[in-house]
């Protein structure tokens, strides 16, 4: 029975991201948030108790990707593809009626960088201590904070000043996730402050970051750890 439990946590996470798809579909960005937070949390105790039960597979490690997939990677992408499509259906973007509809779709393109990235991770043996590039759950959670955190006012900026931010986000986002920059992962070897600097320095922060800005936060905290991560590499090459 026990080989059957990480598994099931990991089918878990995948229930949470179509549910967090669905509720992108519906503009309801806050309940996507909080099933992608939830989808973390499954998978995070998916790897914690198949080391925890000695009931790793390959089987678990395939379907994880899977999961991670749809709740990292679809559900933001259905969170863009709602935020950019909301804009056209104000007014066409730039005048051009056909490009309102087309335009959208391009937020998909999110969820196969997101699947490259985590075909990359299960292939790559230099992931285990750090990461190489953005991980999926750290890009799922800045846009859906973004997103819930975020009311669209035409009367401030034109539709189409929203659009294009939107669109240029989604392709750095893209590139982030398959880039080869080497990014820290909170994965404590001890837990004394030597050694661990840079981890307890950017927990801090990132309580201070939710504490005051609430919901953007989180996307404040995902900016914090990609500027965080580079500095971070340039420190060491200069060392």
């Amino acid at each position: 029975m026990k080989k059957h439990f990480p598994n099931t946590l990991t089918c878990c996470n995948l229930i949470s991201g179509c549910i967090a798809t669905y509720w992108a579909f519906q503009s309801d960005y806050q309940l996507a948030l909080l099933f992608v937070v939830i989808g973390a949390i499954f998978d995070f105790f998916d790897g914690f108790a198949a080391r925890l039960l000695h009931v790793s597979s390959p089987i678990g490690k395939e379907l994880d990707s899977l999961a991670d997939d749809v709740t990292f990677g679809f559900a933001p992408s259905a969170v863009v593809y709602s935020m950019i499509s909301s804009l056209s259906n104000e007014t066409p973007l730039f005048g051009q009626p056909l490009l309102g509809q087309l335009l959208p779709y391009a937020a998909f393109i999110m969820a196969a960088f997101s699947a490259l990235r985590l075909a990359k991770f299960n292939l790559d043996e230099r992931q285990t201590t750090t990461f190489i590039g953005l991980p999926t759950p750290a890009n799922a959670l800045f846009w859906t904070s973004l997103a819930a955190s975020f009311q669209f006012n035409p009367e401030l900026m034109p539709n189409e000043a929203y659009a294009v931010l939107l669109i240029v986000g989604l392709f750095v986002a893209s590139w982030l996730l398959i880039a080869e920059i080497p990014m820290f992962a909170l994965k404590f070897k001890s837990y004394g402050w030597q050694g661990n600097e840079l981890r307890y320095g950017f927990i801090a922060a990132s309580i201070l970051l939710l504490a005051i800005l609430g919901l953007k936060g989180f996307a404040a905290v995902i900016v914090l750890y990609v500027l965080t991560s580079i500095a971070n590499n340039l420190y060491r090459d200069y060392k």
